[in-house]
Protein backbone atom coordinates (compact mmCIF):
# COMPACT_ATOMS: atom_id res chain seq x y z
CA UNK A 1 0.00 0.00 0.00
CA UNK A 2 1.23 3.51 -0.69
CA UNK A 3 -1.05 6.13 -0.06
CA UNK A 4 -0.43 9.58 1.02
CA UNK A 5 -2.11 11.69 2.63
CA UNK A 6 -2.35 15.53 2.32
CA UNK A 7 -0.21 16.40 5.39
CA UNK A 8 3.16 18.57 4.59
CA UNK A 9 5.56 18.68 8.02
CA UNK A 10 8.00 21.64 8.88
CA UNK A 11 10.55 21.08 11.16
CA UNK A 12 11.27 25.11 11.60
CA UNK A 13 15.01 26.17 12.74
CA UNK A 14 14.64 29.83 12.95
CA UNK A 15 13.06 31.94 14.40
CA UNK A 16 12.47 29.14 17.35
CA UNK A 17 13.32 30.31 21.14
CA UNK A 18 16.41 28.80 23.19
CA UNK A 19 15.79 28.43 27.21
CA UNK A 20 15.52 31.81 28.15
CA UNK A 21 12.58 32.96 25.36
CA UNK A 22 15.17 34.45 23.24
CA UNK A 23 14.17 34.38 19.47
CA UNK A 24 17.57 32.56 17.95
CA UNK A 25 18.35 29.99 15.42
CA UNK A 26 18.97 26.54 15.79
CA UNK A 27 21.23 24.14 14.04
CA UNK A 28 20.27 21.13 12.10
CA UNK A 29 20.90 17.54 13.20
CA UNK A 30 21.29 14.77 11.53
CA UNK A 31 19.16 12.42 13.16
CA UNK A 32 15.94 14.89 12.79
CA UNK A 33 16.42 14.47 9.12
CA UNK A 34 16.25 10.75 9.38
CA UNK A 35 14.16 9.87 11.81
CA UNK A 36 11.49 12.27 10.70
CA UNK A 37 12.06 11.52 7.52
CA UNK A 38 11.13 8.33 8.25
CA UNK A 39 8.38 8.67 10.78
CA UNK A 40 6.33 10.92 7.89
CA UNK A 41 6.83 8.41 4.97
CA UNK A 42 5.28 5.26 7.21
CA UNK A 43 2.44 8.00 7.66
CA UNK A 44 2.18 8.97 4.49
CA UNK A 45 3.47 12.86 4.45
CA UNK A 46 3.69 14.09 1.38
CA UNK A 47 6.60 16.57 2.13
CA UNK A 48 8.87 16.57 5.23
CA UNK A 49 10.20 20.27 4.68
CA UNK A 50 13.33 21.68 6.70
CA UNK A 51 13.10 25.31 7.44
CA UNK A 52 16.38 26.88 7.94
CA UNK A 53 17.84 30.75 6.49
CA UNK A 54 21.38 29.80 6.94
CA UNK A 55 23.35 28.65 3.69
CA UNK A 56 25.63 26.30 6.61
CA UNK A 57 22.31 24.59 7.09
CA UNK A 58 21.60 24.15 3.74
CA UNK A 59 24.97 22.93 2.76
CA UNK A 60 24.88 20.01 5.34
CA UNK A 61 21.66 18.75 5.03
CA UNK A 62 22.31 18.73 0.84
CA UNK A 63 25.24 16.49 1.54
CA UNK A 64 23.27 14.03 3.93
CA UNK A 65 20.85 13.78 1.14
CA UNK A 66 23.31 13.50 -1.53
CA UNK A 67 24.97 10.55 0.42
CA UNK A 68 21.42 8.99 0.98
CA UNK A 69 19.67 9.76 -2.00
CA UNK A 70 22.42 8.85 -4.66
CA UNK A 71 25.64 7.90 -3.30
CA UNK A 72 27.02 4.72 -1.68
CA UNK A 73 23.92 4.97 1.32
CA UNK A 74 21.43 5.00 -1.66
CA UNK A 75 22.69 1.45 -2.47
CA UNK A 76 23.54 0.83 0.99
CA UNK A 77 19.47 1.45 2.32
CA UNK A 78 16.88 1.64 -0.14
CA UNK A 79 14.52 2.38 2.74
CA UNK A 80 16.38 5.17 3.61
CA UNK A 81 16.64 6.86 0.46
CA UNK A 82 12.65 6.45 -0.14
CA UNK A 83 12.13 7.90 3.55
CA UNK A 84 14.67 10.61 2.29
CA UNK A 85 12.77 11.38 -0.46
CA UNK A 86 9.84 13.27 0.63
CA UNK A 87 12.37 15.87 2.44
CA UNK A 88 12.45 19.13 1.13
CA UNK A 89 15.17 22.20 2.07
CA UNK A 90 12.89 25.74 2.88
CA UNK A 91 14.53 29.16 3.88
CA UNK A 92 11.34 30.17 5.91
CA UNK A 93 7.92 29.49 6.76
CA UNK A 94 6.44 31.65 3.75
CA UNK A 95 8.65 29.84 0.72
CA UNK A 96 7.47 26.69 2.63
CA UNK A 97 3.22 27.91 2.02
CA UNK A 98 4.43 29.09 -1.57
CA UNK A 99 5.91 25.64 -2.61
CA UNK A 100 2.93 23.99 -1.09
CA UNK A 101 0.18 26.34 -2.36
CA UNK A 102 2.07 25.98 -6.41
CA UNK A 103 2.60 21.97 -5.85
CA UNK A 104 -2.03 21.55 -4.99
CA UNK A 105 -3.79 24.79 -6.06
CA UNK A 106 -4.05 25.96 -2.74
CA UNK A 107 -2.66 27.08 0.79
CA UNK A 108 -2.56 24.42 3.28
CA UNK A 109 -4.06 25.29 6.71
CA UNK A 110 -0.84 26.02 8.90
CA UNK A 111 -1.07 24.31 12.15
CA UNK A 112 1.54 24.90 14.91
CA UNK A 113 2.41 22.28 17.86
CA UNK A 114 4.15 23.71 20.88
CA UNK A 115 4.60 22.43 24.44
CA UNK A 116 2.55 24.78 26.03
CA UNK A 117 -1.14 26.11 25.53
CA UNK A 118 -2.04 28.03 22.40
CA UNK A 119 -5.27 29.81 22.34
CA UNK A 120 -6.31 28.53 19.09
CA UNK A 121 -6.44 24.91 19.80
CA UNK A 122 -8.28 22.46 18.05
CA UNK A 123 -8.73 18.81 19.21
CA UNK A 124 -6.38 15.96 17.22
CA UNK A 125 -10.12 14.56 16.39
CA UNK A 126 -11.04 18.06 15.02
CA UNK A 127 -8.00 18.10 12.58
CA UNK A 128 -8.26 14.40 11.54
CA UNK A 129 -11.49 14.86 10.11
CA UNK A 130 -10.41 17.57 8.57
CA UNK A 131 -7.33 16.00 7.12
CA UNK A 132 -10.33 13.26 6.34
CA UNK A 133 -11.94 15.90 4.28
CA UNK A 134 -9.02 16.37 1.86
CA UNK A 135 -7.96 19.49 3.47
CA UNK A 136 -4.11 20.03 2.94
CA UNK A 137 -2.62 20.74 6.18
CA UNK A 138 1.38 22.16 7.57
CA UNK A 139 2.49 20.79 10.88
CA UNK A 140 5.05 22.87 12.11
CA UNK A 141 7.57 21.63 14.69
CA UNK A 142 10.07 24.03 16.26
CA UNK A 143 13.30 22.87 17.45
CA UNK A 144 15.66 24.12 20.49
CA UNK A 145 12.59 25.25 22.72
CA UNK A 146 9.81 25.48 20.41
CA UNK A 147 8.17 27.78 17.92
CA UNK A 148 8.72 31.66 17.76
CA UNK A 149 5.40 33.90 18.79
CA UNK A 150 6.37 35.19 15.37
CA UNK A 151 5.71 31.91 13.63
CA UNK A 152 3.39 31.29 16.16
CA UNK A 153 0.94 34.12 14.60
CA UNK A 154 0.83 32.99 11.59
CA UNK A 155 -0.84 29.69 12.11
CA UNK A 156 -4.23 29.26 11.35
CA UNK A 157 -4.72 26.52 13.99
CA UNK A 158 -2.89 24.93 16.78
CA UNK A 159 -2.88 21.60 18.55
CA UNK A 160 -2.87 20.71 21.96
CA UNK A 161 0.51 20.12 23.95
CA UNK A 162 1.32 16.42 24.69
CA UNK A 163 1.08 15.50 28.31
CA UNK A 164 2.47 12.80 29.50
CA UNK A 165 1.44 12.94 33.33
CA UNK A 166 3.83 14.83 35.08
CA UNK A 167 4.96 18.37 34.91
CA UNK A 168 7.49 17.44 33.10
CA UNK A 169 7.18 18.56 29.23
CA UNK A 170 9.93 18.86 26.82
CA UNK A 171 10.09 16.27 24.21
CA UNK A 172 12.71 16.05 21.84
CA UNK A 173 10.58 17.20 18.20
CA UNK A 174 11.25 13.13 16.50
CA UNK A 175 9.35 11.66 20.01
CA UNK A 176 6.67 14.56 19.95
CA UNK A 177 6.46 14.69 15.88
CA UNK A 178 6.11 10.82 15.80
CA UNK A 179 3.22 11.06 19.02
CA UNK A 180 1.15 13.61 16.90
CA UNK A 181 1.20 12.35 13.42
CA UNK A 182 0.20 8.75 14.95
CA UNK A 183 -2.52 10.70 17.04
CA UNK A 184 -3.84 12.02 13.62
CA UNK A 185 -2.91 9.36 11.33
CA UNK A 186 -2.55 6.21 12.89
CA UNK A 187 -5.08 3.32 12.57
Amino acid sequence: MNSRVNVHLALIHHPVMNKNRETIGSAVTNLDIHDIARMARTYGVLNYFIATPYSDQHQLVEEILQHWRDGHGARYNPARKEALAIVKLANSLAEIRETVAAQYGKSPLVVTTSALEQKNNVSYAELRDRIADGEHILLLFGTAHGLAPEIMKQADIGLPPIKGGTDYNHLSVRSASSIILDRLLGS
